[in-house]
């Protein structure tokens, strides 16, 4: 089961919500270990390829259009990046001129805005006083006689001449003050600016995405230690068997004490025994789907699979065990734990795997662990790295080896069954 997980890179959500922690933890260290395998192999494949690709280029004829890159002393591509190549100007240096163009370019724009509404000023200034004075001269010259008009005419001219030298003498005035204007308006807008990036970087939405950055950093750090609490925790059984040797003696055991189907019709000669369906199993040829899918199907497995291996079974007897129960659901096996003290626990036949889910009552709650068993070994999926040859080896070797480091979960009380027939009876039928 878990291999086809790594292989599809997928889990059903429902067998995803039947794990625990420690065994989603587990299965995501994991995946991401098949993950960095799968990157690591397209990487070698990749530049296995690019180097026959240089290899082809190097051997085609030269006589057609193409790119040649241009490399640099180490025979890699050459890259030049900005403001890191000598002779560039550093980031900082080039901030600082965009944002003085910046207000270069704004003091400039308000100023011909500015001089526009004040040459529209002047000009109606002068337009004005042009007007009054040649309504004056129009109303002295009915006043004078003929001969007069023509130095009317000229002192006409005289004061237009005059007013238009003021003119350009207050364009001019004008023009000096808006460029003065614009000079300290471009510096204090170059300071506005820089205030406002320097304070940019304390307003409330930096805070904000800042609080956002530490929750994800402590998140990521969290997701980091459940991972290597995993890792420890892998290691850490597998350490314990191997020095124990505990997997070793039991699957010796189960070989020493195991029966063949012959040897298991002679010792069940009564009609109590459940073993006797063994010799009365279907002549159709059994073929395990790849998950299942029915109640029936899973009874046909345990029956084709599971009996011979003896699941369910107490060591070296033909009695059912007390904590084994049949395919009930995650509800029943915690409503049968729920009064029972910490440490008490059954295995229930899964269905979602092909194998089974022990259910743990702890003090805060319940926990469940799902063992696979569609190989030739019994193990918990993601949780536990020893295999064991039966179900009751691991039952038997979690009872004095906690199954978790985090959890500390000992095997302690068997809980059984509350009904009549038992639940586990469709199974042995």
């Amino acid at each position: 089961m878990l291999q086809q997980i790594l292989r599809d890179m997928y889990i059903d959500p429902e067998l995803l919500a039947e794990l625990n922690e420690e065994q989603k933890q587990i299965l995501f260290y994991k995946m991401r270990e098949e993950q960095l395998r799968r990157w690591k192999e397209r990487e070698e494949k990749a530049r296995m390829e690019e180097a026959v690709l240089r290899k082809t280029a190097r051997h085609r004829q030269s006589n057609g259009k193409h790119v040649q890159w241009l490399r640099g002393k180490d025979g890699e591509v050459w890259v030049w990046v900005m403001g890191e190549a000598p002779g560039d100007k550093p980031y900082e240096q080039i901030s600082e001129e965009l944002i003085a163009e910046r207000a270069r370019q704004q003091a400039q724009k308000e100023a011909e805005e500015l001089w526009r509404q004040k040459e529209a000023e002047i000009t109606k200034k002068f337009r004005d006083a042009m007007a009054q004075e040649k309504a004056r001269i129009v109303a002295e010259k009915w006043k004078i006689e003929i001969e007069d008009r023509k130095a009317a005419k000229l002192e006409e001219e005289k004061i237009q001449e005059e007013l238009k030298k003021r003119e350009e003498e207050e364009r001019q005035k004008g023009e000096e003050q808006i460029r003065q204007q614009e000079e300290i308006r471009a510096k204090e807008l170059y300071l506005s600016l820089k205030q406002a990036q320097q304070h940019s970087q304390h307003s409330d939405d930096d805070q904000e995405w800042e609080e956002q950055l530490r929750r994800s950093k402590a998140a990521d750090e969290e997701r980091s230690h459940k991972a290597r609490r995993a890792r420890d925790e892998y290691r850490r059984q597998s350490l314990r068997a191997i020095q124990k040797g505990r997997v070793a003696d039991l699957s010796n055991l189960f070989q020493g004490t195991s029966l063949n189907n012959d040897q298991e019709i002679k010792l069940n000669n009564d009609s109590a025994n459940p073993l006797r369906s063994l010799s009365a199993a279907s002549s159709d040829v059994w073929e395990r789907p790849s998950r299942p899918f029915s109640r029936d199907v899973i009874i046909r497995w345990f029956k084709e699979e599971q009996i011979p291996r003896r699941a369910g079974f107490e060591r070296n007897t033909n009695r059912i065990a007390q904590w084994f129960h049949g395919i009930i659901s995650r509800q029943e096996a915690e409503e049968l734990l729920m009064n029972k003290s910490e440490g008490t626990f059954l295995v229930r036949v899964s269905e979602k795997i092909w194998g089974y889910a022990l259910s743990y009552r702890q003090q805060s709650g319940f926990k469940h662990f799902l063992v696979d068993a569609s190989g030739d070994f019994y193990s918990f999926l993601g949780v536990d790295p020893n295999r064991h040859a039966t179900l009751t080896d691991l039952i038997d070797f979690h009872k004095e080896e906690i199954i978790t480091s985090s959890g500390g979960e000992l095997l302690l009380e068997p809980c059984g069954q509350q009904k009549n027939p038992p639940d586990y009876s469709p199974l042995f039928e």
